[in-house]
């Protein structure tokens, strides 16, 4: 998410709901949030231009941008790999073997 927006962490927290992931505890999420700017992958600094209280504002980081880019990879590879797997099991020709088939 912070890829397409810089966000607080109340409302990623928000957000990450509407992905399907379940409610994380506040206090554990904060902690992951700040290990990850720990590690340089996002940053923050305080927003205190509304009226309320300073609040953190997070963003990610190029090194973030490049460890997302790196994760999606290996996600596809996986997802290819998964796919190729199922359509074994399931006894579906690929469509490779469908043209030597003809």
């Amino acid at each position: 998410m912070l890829r397409q927006w810089n966000s607080y962490g109340y409302e990623l927290m928000e957000k990450m709901t509407t992905f399907g992931l379940a409610a994380m505890n506040p206090g554990t999420f904060y902690r992951t949030l700040r290990q990850m700017e720990k590690d340089g992958m996002v940053s923050s600094n305080w927003d205190t231009s509304e009226g309320g209280p300073a609040r953190r504002i997070y963003s990610i980081t190029a090194a973030g941008e490049a460890y997302l880019n790196y994760w999606a990879q290996s996600l596809d590879q996986y997802q290819r790999m998964m796919d190729t797997f199922f359509r074994i099991y399931t006894g579906q020709s690929t469509p490779r073997e469908k043209q030597d088939q003809v």
